[in-house]
């Protein structure tokens, strides 16, 4: 039992049983404890690899992207560059990199990193010092109070599967709330809560769901897109979301715990594994519909990279690179692009001003 466990265990005999998204809170955030705040997690040494750990060619990619809509939006003098959880700071890195090809790009971009963890915080300076100093934030809303009106790019790779979710389940007796709690043994537990939750907490998609059923909400992450979106409707801007996760309302328990690239217990030793449910996009895509603003995809992410010239890059990296290199490079655009790989199950979906045109990565 690990220390975090032994204040989940004090919590829930002083409050009683806690929504999976508290628990999953804590587990990733704790001050003392979170798994994100005392460690780095990422590559082979980590618990799992992201897709800039994987390739330069990723992050790049993501760059140009970016660039080819400061382009099309006339070249603004100043725009706010945001990452949300810029883990070690390789995507953000390799992005700058493509965007400093375009004369004047990086004269424009302030740079803005939404990032909690002093640990990671320490490894992406390191890694940028040699473009741009970033400042970081806590919060997306900490960047929105401070970039007036200029427009804001925002990158978002692999972090909204990382946001609390609640869970609710559809008995006999209607939507009973997943929590978690204490077996006779003292032990973190699932059950369900003993009095049904209020209809209108779910989606009116699901509401003839079968029983058995689970509804993922994340209440975080909807908010999040909001506050972006509604930014980008008045002051313009382009926002790219990646993440597993499904272009669907769909149903089904998605939270899993994975440490040392292999899935583990999601309630032994919480702050030692990393937490994660797959991102609903559909939600996500409604949202910024109803606030006004334009959706591109969600499409497999083997789909974006490949309309982007990801082939033609690696190709062009090849032309230099020995037989070892070579094999390494086309190993890793296997990973990116292939759909037994991260091609489809990951996903990518853009937000924009109504006014930006010429957006790439999206033609079918």
């Amino acid at each position: 039992m690990n220390a975090l466990q032994e204040y989940l265990i004090k919590l829930i005999k002083i409050q009683g049983p806690i929504s999976i998204a508290t628990f999953m809170a804590e587990a990733l955030g704790n001050e003392q404890h979170g798994y994100y705040m005392k460690q780095d997690p990422f590559g082979q040494d980590g618990d799992f690899t992201t897709a800039p750990e994987i390739s330069q060619m990723f992050g790049e990619i993501i760059g140009l992207w970016q660039a080819n809509n400061w382009l099309n939006m006339g070249r603004p003098e100043t725009i706010h560059l945001v990452e949300l959880g810029p883990g070690r700071g390789t995507l953000m890195q390799d992005a700058l990199r493509s965007m400093k090809i375009v004369p004047g790009l990086l004269d424009a971009v302030k740079l803005h990193l939404v990032e909690t963890s002093p640990a990671l915080r320490r490894i992406q300076e390191k890694n940028l010092q040699a473009y741009i100093k970033p400042l970081w934030h806590n919060r997306i809303n900490e960047v929105l109070d401070i970039t007036g009106t200029d427009p804001i790019f925002v990158i978002a790779n692999e972090f909204f599967d990382a946001l609390p979710v609640r869970q609710f389940q559809k008995t006999e007796t209607g939507w009973h709330e997943r929590l978690v709690c204490l077996d006779t043994h003292e032990n973190l537990c699932f059950q369900l809560a003993p009095i049904p939750t209020s209809e209108q907490m779910i989606p009116p998609v699901h509401h003839r769901a079968e029983n058995g059923s689970i509804v993922e909400i994340c209440a975080i992450g909807e908010n999040i897109l909001e506050e972006i979106s509604g930014h980008i409707k008045i002051n313009d801007g382009a926002a790219l979301i990646i993440d597993y996760g499904h272009d669907a309302h769909g149903t089904g328990d998605s939270l899993q715990a994975v440490k040392g690239h292999q899935y583990s217990d999601i309630l032994t030793n919480p702050g030692d594994a990393d937490l994660t449910t797959h991102v609903n996009f559909q939600r996500l895509k409604q949202i910024a519909q109803r606030i006004g603003i334009k959706t591109y995809g969600a499409i497999p992410q083997g789909s974006f990279l490949q309309s982007m010239g990801i082939k033609a890059r690696s190709d062009k990296l090849s032309l230099n690179a020995t037989e070892a290199q070579k094999k390494d490079i086309h190993s890793a655009l296997n990973r990116l692009i292939d759909e037994k790989e991260m091609g489809k199950l990951f996903k990518v979906m853009a937000l924009t001003d109504h006014g930006l045109q010429g957006v790439i990565g999206f033609e079918v």
